[in-house]
């Protein structure tokens, strides 16, 4: 019973999970994107979402939003640029959850989960499994890692 609590898991464990979170969060952050930039919904009519929230150039932005998703979602599934990537996606999350759905539960819970996802991410970097981690030079104590990640637990 004692292990069936403990909350101490090495750092292959983690690097799974990691692998797994950011291969879930990727596709659908990739479908996202594409669906925006294919008609599912429509360019257009994200645009005009985009226009009722305020935002100057609403088709500006929504390509922007459209390419960060799909972009940001290939990053993801890749274990590349992983920082950047989910700091882009935790800003249009964070924007989805606040301007859009307006903090509304349930009708927010995807976008306030993706958020969660992308936060995580971001604090404990994207894993071994990642190229990220194989691009690493040996004496370098924080690649591939978060800023949660310890010399031990280097990738």
């Amino acid at each position: 019973m004692k292990n069936l609590f403990n909350a101490s898991y090495p750092m292959k464990c983690r690097s799974w999970g990691l692998l797994v979170l950011r291969i879930v969060a990727g596709i659908i952050f990739v479908l996202h994107g594409y669906g925006k930039l294919t008609g599912n919904p429509s360019l257009e009519l994200f645009s005009g979402m985009v226009a009722g929230i305020g935002f100057p150039a609403p088709m500006f932005f929504a390509w922007v939003v459209a390419l960060t998703e799909l972009l940001g979602g290939i990053a993801l599934l890749l274990g590349i640029f992983v920082k950047p990537a989910t700091f882009l996606l935790g800003i249009v999350m964070i924007i989805a959850f606040t301007a859009i759905k307006k903090f509304q539960l349930p009708m927010g819970d995807p976008d306030l989960a993706l958020l969660g996802v992308v936060i995580a991410l971001y604090s404990m970097g994207p894993g071994r499994f990642s190229i990220e981690a194989h691009m690493c030079k040996k004496d370098d104590k924080t690649c591939a890692g978060g800023c949660c990640q310890s010399e031990t637990e280097r990738a």
